[in-house]
């Protein structure tokens, strides 16, 4: 066994119990060949069954790139710009007011830029399935539904966001915020442009040649359905949170673009391959000029990465950037990653929400440099704040997702509260903090309105807005 690879298991095990993972795979590979493959824990609690390779999880919003990948396809055949307004495709589609609406184009969906302010409608898409959930009796989730209409197909999701009325975030492409129903189109644009289903289209352009027989949308079209993890879930029972096994599987046949890829260890690390070789490797599926625009950075995430096309890029990594991505639904925790320049690529698939799955991705690539795993990635250098400065952030900030976080001010110091915790906010430029959550640092930005008063807090990628 390879020297880092002791380090880096203590390190996941203790994440792993911390986490309460009923079971996980983690593959890691360099110059595509396989140097760790390991599964922890069991798919199934109750019949204690083995996880393997090709043991098929969700992946949730690793998806993503999948999604971009079909649209780089369509651009190389000539069928489609990434410049091309949405309305091109999508005559229907309207936010807010023409300007807006016209100006919107493929590429800002693709890099979460559009403008739009994270929209509930995602619920809506996934409501018929959320429904029939026994796990979401009782919970908070169950009464935010009953706000949601159904949104079964394109048309509805279309309606939906073009009645909605707020404010944009800004004119598009000048701010990023993680946006989920852009994606839900951008499958409605893959069907209207290559007259074919979205699943079909992927199926057939990028998972066939890409030899991801155990890669599907349902289930139920594996060959061999026997080896499928069950999921598992977090639920207050009594005042205490327990995992539990919640098997049914989350749908939103109008969004399926944005998350809903099933998949494999040994299948996810086929389909990296094209990213660490620049599209050499495997031929045929998308040019290197594709993957390079792809991997671009095209929009500011945080002070540490940048949104490219349905992927993260940090350019400033340790050893080179890291392109990655991660995806988290009921019974979902997932992340890819690809660091071209080390030949490193690797991915990690939990059965249960709520596991910070990167942390174990920065484990890997920590133990392999000969780094603690715990190692933080970018020194923090804390900035001096005057204390009257402080007043200016604090209040509660929401989106309509559902997401909600409260900055308050205690002796001359701020902090993050979300869920019963609070964490100390460390001041590391204008209107920038980063905190500590577990054993990684999180950044936060501030935005203020033309009066400079702030009225967003970027937080988990989104930016939520101040209520009060």
């Amino acid at each position: 066994m390879q020297q880092w690879t002791e380090a880096f298991e203590d390190f996941a095990k203790k994440l792993m119990e911390e986490s309460e993972v009923p079971g996980a795979v983690i593959a890691v590979a360099r110059d595509g060949e396989w140097i760790y493959q390991k599964s922890f824990g069991v798919r199934d609690q109750e019949q204690q069954l083995p996880l393997s390779m090709d043991t098929v999880f969700g992946i949730a919003s690793v998806t993503k790139s999948f999604t971009c990948a079909a649209i780089m396809q369509l651009q190389e055949a000539g069928k489609l710009s990434v410049t091309d307004p949405v309305v091109r495709y999508l005559p229907e589609f309207r936010f807010l007011d023409d300007e807006m609406t016209n100006a919107i184009t493929i590429e800002h969906f693709m890099a979460h830029t559009p403008g739009m302010p994270p929209l509930p409608y995602l619920d809506g898409a996934m409501k018929r399935s959320l429904e029939q959930d026994p796990a979401i009796l009782g919970t908070e989730a169950e009464e935010e539904l009953k706000t949601v209409p159904y949104l079964d197909t394109y048309e509805e999701v279309l309606d939906a966001i073009g009645k909605w009325e707020g404010t944009a975030l800004g004119a598009p492409g000048t701010a990023f915020s993680y946006n989920n129903d852009g994606y839900g189109l951008l499958g409605a644009i893959i069907e209207r442009v290559s007259n074919m289903s979205y699943e079909q289209y992927l199926t057939e352009h990028i998972l066939d040649p890409l030899g991801m027989t155990r890669t599907v949308f349902a289930v139920e079209d594996l060959a061999d359905s026997e080896d499928v993890t069950t999921l598992y879930t977090r639920k207050k029972i009594d005042g205490n949170e327990q995992v539990i096994a919640a098997p049914l599987w989350h749908d939103a046949p109008a969004m399926r673009a944005c998350g809903f890829l099933k998949s494999t260890a040994r299948d996810l690390m086929a389909y990296l391959e094209m990213f660490r070789t620049g599209g050499e490797a495997p031929a045929g599926v998308l040019s290197r000029a594709s993957i390079q625009q792809m991997t671009a950075p095209h929009a500011r995430c945080d002070g540490y990465r940048s949104y490219a096309y349905g992927l993260m890029i940090s350019p400033a990594f340790p050893g080179g950037a890291l392109i990655e991505h991660g995806g988290s639904l009921k019974g979902i925790s997932s992340h890819v990653f690809v660091q071209p320049q080390t030949g490193l690529s690797g991915v990690v698939l939990c059965n249960v929400d709520g596991v910070p799955v990167r942390d174990l991705v920065l484990g890997v690539l920590n133990t392999i440099s000969n780094r603690p795993a715990d190692a933080l990635i970018y020194p923090i250098e804390k900035m001096e704040l005057p204390g009257e400065r402080l007043g200016e952030y604090v209040g509660l900030y929401k989106s309509q997702e559902w997401m909600k976080a409260e900055i308050v001010s205690r002796e001359n110091e701020l902090y993050l509260e979300e869920d019963g915790k609070s964490y100390p906010l460390i001041p590391v430029g204008a209107d920038s903090f980063v905190f500590r959550r577990g054993r990684s640092a999180s950044w936060i930005d501030f935005f203020r309105s033309d009066e400079g008063i702030v009225e967003r807090m970027s937080y988990s990628l989104r930016q939520l807005t101040k209520v009060g």
